[in-house]
């Protein structure tokens, strides 16, 4: 669950449903957490386990993300689980420059529906999916695209290497903003005056006639959005292409979040993990994972964030099932997977027949991925191959020829921009040089 200023959930609710024995916390604006520490300002987003807010720290003066999660015994432990992962990382790292999220306190909060374990993290603004939105799904620049990609190795190297965690579950929605895009929804940049006790009347958040009105709301804005754009598909009267945005205000700064389903490499506990559009062939095909799976979902964001759209959809086909068009999806891209690779998995003869070929799937179309971003996605010939060389490593078939991430972060084009700028300065000091040469010739010309 995301500590930032905007979920990726907010187009629904949760519902008033688990709000119950076992259930969410019914927290109001303006409540009190902590003995009075943490007072609640406004709701960011939920999860299936938690809800999340913005809160005042009054010890601090500060603002946090408040994590409340759900009171039942297995959501209890989920919690104890994370607060074990986020403790580490924060002792690990005490200078809190690692590019990953930092836990500050954690306590219990008892309620009407059990007793809630809450997390408190530090606030964070919109995710890396709420960027490619703004963006309007366009892609971002190349440059953009790198300075993001540093942030997000750095945070994997320090999992990796130095803590032995596996993140398990990266995504573009599973990495924060270091602040918002919008700086109105920054509670320190807005200047809003902070909420230090309930305004009356206030059920914000609970379960009530508010969240039912917020609902329907929300429901009539989205099919007044779908009518938009159903008529500016079939380009009807009046519809105007909108500006591109410009993003060079942003702040790229961004930190890894949510480890509710990370684990210890050497201590994991589930065979199912990633979300399925980032998920990595071992995984699918139950061959064990480790570090390198969080290395196939970064190129996977990174190609998102580069594209705005996703490397992998897979959908059921007729005689075939997602898993079978995932892997047929990747092999059009990256080549026939190995037949060491393909029938070495728990679950490879759901898919693969004994010469390592699909079952179901039978004609595939190639399209390298160098040729996949020149032709969809119009990028400049050279652009597109050094991308391209940047990410078909990390989609090789066999994990552990995977680069780490201490490896991208020394690979030429996070670093060509760096390049221009030498290349740039050395011809301004070899100008000068010519200049001073040229004035060195004029005073002895005299």
């Amino acid at each position: 669950m995301s500590c930032s200023s905007s979920s990726a959930s907010e187009d629904e609710d949760e519902g008033i449903d688990s709000y119950r024995k076992g259930g969410y916390h019914a927290v109001r604006v303006g409540d009190s957490f902590a003995g009075g520490r943490y007072i609640a300002q406004r709701k960011l987003g939920w999860g299936q386990f938690s809800t999340v807010w913005l809160a005042y720290d009054t010890q601090s003066s500060g603002y946090v993300a408040l994590k409340i999660q759900k009171s039942a015994p297995q959501f209890a432990q989920a919690a104890l689980h994370e607060i074990e992962i986020l403790s580490a990382i924060a002792e690990g790292d005490p200078s809190n420059s690692k590019y990953v999220i930092r836990l500050i306190d954690q306590f219990k909060h008892t309620g009407p529906n059990g007793q809630h374990l809450c997390m408190v993290l530090e606030f964070l603004g919109d995710s890396l999916l709420r960027l490619i939105k703004y963006n309007r799904y366009k892609g971002l620049e190349l440059n953009k695209v790198r300075e993001i990609c540093k942030y997000i190795l750095t945070g994997l190297d320090y999992l990796h290497r130095e803590l032995g965690l596996i993140h398990t579950d990266l995504k573009p929605e599973n990495i924060l903003l270091c602040s918002t895009i919008n700086p109105s929804k920054d509670p320190i940049k807005s200047g809003t005056a902070p909420i230090l006790e309930r305004p009356e009347g206030n059920i914000n958040g609970g379960a009530g006639i508010s969240l039912i009105e917020k609902k329907l709301k929300q429901r009539a804005r989205r099919a007044v959005a779908r009518i938009s754009e159903r008529r500016a598909s079939m380009g009807g009267i009046g519809t105007v292409p909108k500006p591109d945005r410009c993003l060079d205000g942003i702040d790229l700064r961004c930190k890894v979040v949510d480890f509710g389903n990370a684990c210890w490499a050497d201590k994991q506990f589930a065979d199912e993990i990633q979300t399925r559009q980032y998920r990595a062939p071992e995984v699918i095909l139950r061959s064990g994972y480790s570090f390198s799976t969080d290395m196939w979902s970064f190129a996977c964001t990174a190609f998102e964030l580069a594209t705005g759209e996703m490397l992998f959809t897979p959908k059921d086909g007729q005689g075939f099932g997602e898993d079978e068009d995932h892997l047929a999806l990747m092999m059009e891209l990256l080549g026939k997977m190995p037949k060491k690779i393909a029938t070495g998995g728990a679950r490879s003869k759901d898919y693969f027949d004994r010469y390592g070929d699909l079952k179901r799937i039978r004609r595939l179309k190639y399209c390298a991925l160098d040729r996949v971003l020149v032709d969809k996605y119009k990028f400049s010939k050279s652009d597109a191959q050094e991308f391209a060389q940047f990410l078909v490593p990390l989609f090789d078939f066999e994990p552990e020829k995977r680069p780490t991430a201490e490896q991208c972060l020394q690979h030429p084009w996070l670093n060509s921009e760096n390049l221009i700028q030498n290349e740039v300065q050395g011809e301004h000091s070899i100008e000068k040089v010519n200049v001073g040469m040229r004035n060195l010739q004029i005073k002895v010309g005299k």
